[in-house]
């Protein structure tokens, strides 16, 4: 079972990093287009390749991952780590959501910066993760966060940071 959970989990993100890593090169096609046949083509891809590509594997990845990590009990610092990375990529995946309706307007545009610096985080979140997955680097949270870890420690670093926080009572 944990197997070929773990398979489908795979295969779903590499489905899912390969549209993110796609999608701004289609975005950086748009560029060159005027309205008519080439343009809906190119938005007709672009939203096949986010709508019904990239974000189902994103929704497999994410459900199977979590499957996994109660299957697996991961629950070590570097995983957190991963856990902040893929949120990072959740994050990402909408921002490609959100310009694609505005692109294919008729005068949607999509420059070389924001398609080097789309390109450039979704490649560089997905490198992270792989690495932090493979490598499964020591990370002692005992270092940057030992009071959050003993029992009480959230209500008196909130109380520290934030003062007095009183919860309504009807």
């Amino acid at each position: 079972m944990t197997t070929s959970l773990k398979f489908v989990h795979l295969a779903a993100i590499a489905l899912w990093s390969a549209g993110l890593i796609v999608l701004p090169f289609l975005f950086w096609q748009r560029r060159k287009l005027e309205a008519g046949l080439d343009l809906d083509r190119l938005h007709r891809v672009a939203r096949f390749v986010y709508v019904e590509m990239a974000s189902p594997a994103a929704f497999v990845a994410i459900a199977s991952g979590t499957a996994l990590i109660f299957l697996q009990t991961t629950f070590v610092e570097w995983f957190s780590l991963k856990m902040a990375l893929v949120g990072a990529m959740a994050m990402l995946h909408v921002v490609a959501g959100l310009i694609l309706p505005p692109l294919f307007s008729p005068k949607g545009q999509f420059g070389r910066f924001p398609y080097v610096a789309l390109t450039s985080a979704y490649i560089v979140l997905i490198t992270a993760i792989i690495w932090v997955v493979l490598a499964k680097p020591h990370i002692d949270s005992n270092q940057f966060a030992a009071h959050l870890f003993e029992p009480g420690g959230l209500g008196r670093w909130l109380h520290q940071s934030f003062g007095e926080i009183r919860i309504p009572t009807p």
